[in-house]
């Protein structure tokens, strides 16, 4: 439903949408890690959380194609999703480091602005729910005319609970230039129980849903006024910027100099002109695996289950096993979720503490915290089957038409065994292809190449042995993907 005030019809405008695609999505580990966070995973529905969200915003009349911010790991993964959608995105930039948001945000608004410089830009993150999209195209109709009046706009959610994980926004008078929206009092951090429950008490407080609308030319002006530096050195990023398949890939040396601060601390609550708009749109950060819980859909005990499992008397849990069957008995408000390598299993009123395991697998040196055992790549995927003293062992999928870079190693030799389709292999000179039985062996050293020339994915058997197997022990000479 919109909220009052607004009005539900559609904008005569064209709103550029920015999505940014970054984070590691900690506080949903171990479905979510850093080489493969929650934005990219089907957490809600059979589309990722980036997929709903260029959906709500990125088709449709009103809405020109958007523009995605992403960081180097993902890029690929990006782009494919958005290929599933069939979606064709303005750009897709990249930050080779993170900055925090301003930056990313600067960045986009700049190659907005570069051909327009009175769009009318919507930052949106890529990992939030969104229930009723009709009310959020609403009331960025209804901001409309504040964003052009030179107001970033935020969109703030009438809080229904004492909330602890999310910010804060206090509302102020109306807007001469748009009834539905408000003058900014102050922004809130996240506060402690006491205090959020006397802000949702007080009727003027909103959540802060980290969505924003605004004029290119005044967002980037007060850039300028408020961090000159960091306009400077993001500006140098996009000159010296190059083009990369179909990325954009901003300077690194440039872009690494930028200020590391949020578009909330660098602009927002520095510039006197910011407004909110209360909208009623069925919102959820999807920040835990609490926030989870609160929008599945639920049997009648109140459990949110998916995958293999037997639930025997439990109440208001949730369960998520993805690679095995998970039997639990006797349980209230607990979360379980399971993975190929990792089980959590944790109390549903401290999920906000998930962060604690996270650090400790960071302090540790736990590949846990970065990358599951199946690793997606742009030609495919690869998964560790097994390891051990100098060996290891890993199944390749290779999609058709997918071609690993030409690369040699230092410290270990390979033996490919091919299960199911065509493996075309390079070997230093000699080029040969393979067929489901076959193998070869590639020593120390010697420059190599694995493709798949057929129309079914290549299912192929890698066994590395040697003193070292780390990830880094490639040297790359050649690669279609633009990482060599």
């Amino acid at each position: 439903m919109a909220a009052a005030g607004i009005c539900a019809t559609k904008s005569p405008m064209t709103v550029h949408p920015v999505i940014l695609s970054g984070g590691a999505g900690t506080r949903l580990w171990p479905v979510s890690r850093a080489t493969f966070p929650k934005q990219l995973m089907p957490l809600l529905s059979e589309r990722s959380l980036l997929q709903e969200t260029v959906q709500r915003l990125g088709k449709g009349d009103g809405f020109a194609p958007p523009v995605i911010v992403c960081n180097d790991e993902h890029r690929f993964l990006v782009g494919e999703q958005l290929r599933e959608i069939e979606v064709a995105p303005a750009t897709i930039l990249i930050e080779p480091v993170g900055r925090n948001t301003a930056p990313a945000v600067a960045a986009a608004a700049m190659v907005i602005a570069a051909d327009n410089p009175d769009a009318v830009i919507l930052m949106a993150p890529s990992d939030h729910y969104v229930a009723t999209p009709a009310a959020l195209h609403a009331a960025v109709a209804a901001a409309e005319p504040a964003a052009r009046a030179g107001y970033i706009v935020t969109f703030g959610i009438r809080p229904d609970r004492p909330e602890t994980g999310y910010g804060y926004i206090q509302m102020g008078e109306a807007l001469n230039e748009a009834a539905a929206c408000h003058r900014v009092r102050r922004f809130l951090e996240k506060p402690d129980a006491g205090n959020a429950a006397t802000l949702v008490a007080s009727g003027d407080h909103l959540w802060n849903s980290g969505l924003l609308l605004f004029s290119a030319r005044h967002f980037l002006a007060e850039l300028v006024r408020l961090e000159p530096e960091l306009s400077d050195r993001v500006a140098a990023a996009l000159r010296d910027a190059r083009k990369d398949l179909d990325f954009i890939r901003l300077d690194a040396d440039a872009f690494a100099a930028a200020r590391a601060v949020s578009v909330d601390y660098a602009v927002l609550e520095r510039t006197g002109k910011t407004a909110v708009i209360p909208v009623e749109m069925g919102w959820t950060d999807v920040g835990s695996w609490s926030s989870l819980w609160e929008i599945a859909p639920k049997d009648a005990e109140g459990n949110v289950i998916s995958g293999d499992a037997i639930a025997i008397g439990l109440k208001n849990c949730y369960i998520r096993g993805d690679s095995r069957l998970v039997a639990a008995v006797g349980l209230e408000n607990v979360m379980i979720l399971d993975t190929v390598d990792a089980l959590l299993v944790i109390a549903r009123d401290r999920a906000q503490e998930l962060r604690k395991v996270v650090d400790r697998l960071a302090a540790e040196g736990r590949e846990e915290r970065l990358r599951h055992r199946r690793v997606l790549r742009p030609w495919g995927s690869y998964e560790q089957v097994d390891a051990g003293a100098r060996f290891q062992v890993k199944r390749l999928i290779v999609k058709p038409g997918g071609r690993l870079s030409l690369q040699r190693h230092a410290q270990r030799a390979e033996h490919w065994v091919v299960v199911s389709g065509t493996a075309r292999v390079t070997r230093d000179r000699d080029i040969y292809d393979l067929v489901a039985n076959q193998s070869t062996y590639i020593p120390l050293g010697a420059a190599h190449r694995l493709e798949n020339p057929g129309e079914e994915p290549l299912h192929l058997i890698e066994v590395q042995s040697g003193g070292y197997l780390g990830e880094d022990d490639i040297v790359r000479l050649d690669d279609i993907y633009g990482r060599a």
